[in-house]
């Protein structure tokens, strides 16, 4: 492998020639050699987004000229598409405040731009990753938008549409199966009966309940922290910041996302009470798909020996020794996944 050498506050650092991050990144991979756990592409995606609407926000302001934040907004798109994804090799294990992934993103997509404006950043800096991409910014209030970033975008897009679909499927059984009657149990014994569609509506009830607790979640996470800056001041940001990244953050994303500014700075900082909220709603689901599941196995359970009330799909074979068996896999990832969540 080869090697660049990289100057910051605190000397040289050698960096490998074909990355684009630069010495503090350098330093924390050196630094901070704890497990496997890179940060996650969702906040690395999230962040981009955050230093693209800062810096068209400070040319907007007139803080910045069009050329260099339009080159910093086409950095950042690059590392949105997933382009330069190798560049960020951090592991989550750092400082408390994320002033290691934080730089390695203003670095990386300092010297990117720098690229795009036709300069070699091996040897200059035509965008600085301090001065320009960073500007009116600290880690400390980039690192909890850019997270809240993540979590919106990642519920809204991939955890609802999800959800939705499983309600959906499961009140479809509610109506199909509304005259099949069967027995009711309490403590696995014989209870009195109902139908198969009113056990299932109970699940129906939960997802329902479970979409209204992750959409109240999102209220508070879609409050940014952007422009309290290093201790919630605001120092060396603009006034008018705040307010117009969180618009530029609904303008240009895939969708208008909701993203506000939260309108004290101090909290927003010091306080993550949003993601407890959030953790909350995502362990109540597990806790549902946790009952589910296990209702589902224990009705599937047999065929001949066990209840064997409902039949589940034979997606594959289920034992290596005994060619004819089928488990109930799905259901039983879920209760996995549902405990890792808990």
């Amino acid at each position: 492998m080869s090697f660049r050498i990289e100057k910051d506050t605190m000397g040289e650092m050698q960096v490998p020639a074909d990355k684009y991050w630069a010495a503090q990144t350098q330093r924390s991979v050196h630094n901070f050699k704890i497990g496997n756990e890179t940060m996650p592409l969702e906040v690395v995606y999230g962040f981009a987004n955050l230093k693209k609407a800062c810096a068209l926000v400070n040319q907007d302001l007139g803080r910045m000229d069009e050329n260099k934040a339009s080159a910093i907004a086409q950095a950042c798109d690059l590392v949105i598409e997933g382009k330069l994804d190798d560049n960020f090799p951090l592991v989550v294990w750092q400082t408390g405040s994320g002033t290691q992934s934080n730089m390695n993103m203003n670095e990386v997509v300092a010297n990117k731009a720098t690229e795009i404006l036709g300069g070699d950043f091996t040897k200059e800096n035509l965008v600085h990753p301090n001065d320009d991409v960073n500007k009116g910014q600290s880690s400390n209030d980039t690192f909890p938008t850019g997270m809240r970033i993540a979590e919106v975008v990642a519920v809204t897009d991939n955890l609802i549409p999800a959800l939705t679909q499983l309600r959906t499927t499961l009140q479809s059984k509610v109506e199909a199966f509304g005259d099949v009657v069967k027995i009711g149990r309490t403590h696995l014994q014989d209870a009195t009966p109902l139908t198969l569609g009113q056990e299932i509506s109970g699940y129906v009830a939960m997802l329902d309940t479970n979409l209204k607790q992750l959409n109240d979640a999102l209220v508070y996470c879609r409050e940014v922290a952007i422009g309290g800056t290093a201790v919630g001041t605001g120092l060396n940001s603009h006034p008018e910041f705040s307010e117009k990244v969180a618009a530029k953050l609904n303008n240009f994303m895939a969708k208008d996302y909701g993203f506000v500014s939260q309108p004290n700075k101090f909290h927003a900082l010091t306080g993550h009470d949003a993601e407890v909220v959030l953790s909350g709603a995502l362990k109540a689901l597990a806790a549902n798909l946790m009952k589910i599941a296990n209702d589902i196995r224990w009705l599937a359970s047999g065929p001949r020996c066990g209840l064997g009330e409902i039949e589940i799909p034979a997606n594959e074979p289920g034992s290596s020794i005994m060619p004819g068996k089928v488990n109930p896999t799905q259901a039983e990832a879920i209760t996995m996944v549902a405990v890792q969540v808990m």
